[in-house]
């Protein structure tokens, strides 16, 4: 069993910035791939960004490229997701997940999962 518990969302103008964190405790954290969902009003939950076990095997949807930023330390049990340049339409709930193993962008493919942390991008 995996507990995770995000923080770190909030509401912020357009073109900030926003650290997300996803802390993780029970099994050991270094043996999953990690991945960052989000789902906003009314939309089906999208595929954010993943990273493997290692943090050397990384992938960004399309929308979120050269903007997002996701790094894990397996020291502290913890990823990150750095949110440069946000745009309104990244406004969501985002949810950490976990899959033992490889990386993945499928969301059934995710064992575990956070509660989510909100996350508004006014105009």
């Amino acid at each position: 069993q995996v507990q995770l518990v995000e923080s770190g969302g909030g509401l912020v103008q357009a073109g900030g910035s926003l650290r997300l964190s996803c802390a993780a405790s029970g099994r050991t954290f270094s043996r999953y791939a990690m991945g960052w969902f989000r789902q906003a009003p009314g939309k089906e939950r999208e595929f954010v960004a993943t990273l493997s076990w290692s943090g050397g095997i990384v992938y960004y949807a399309d929308s979120v490229k050269g903007r997002f930023t996701i790094a894990r330390n397996n020291a502290k049990n913890t990823v990150y997701m750095k949110m440069n340049s946000l745009k309104p339409e990244d406004t969501a709930v985002y949810s950490c997940a976990a899959r033992p193993t490889t990386t993945g962008t499928n969301s059934l493919d995710y064992e575990y999962w956070g509660q989510g942390t909100q996350v508004t991008v006014s105009p």
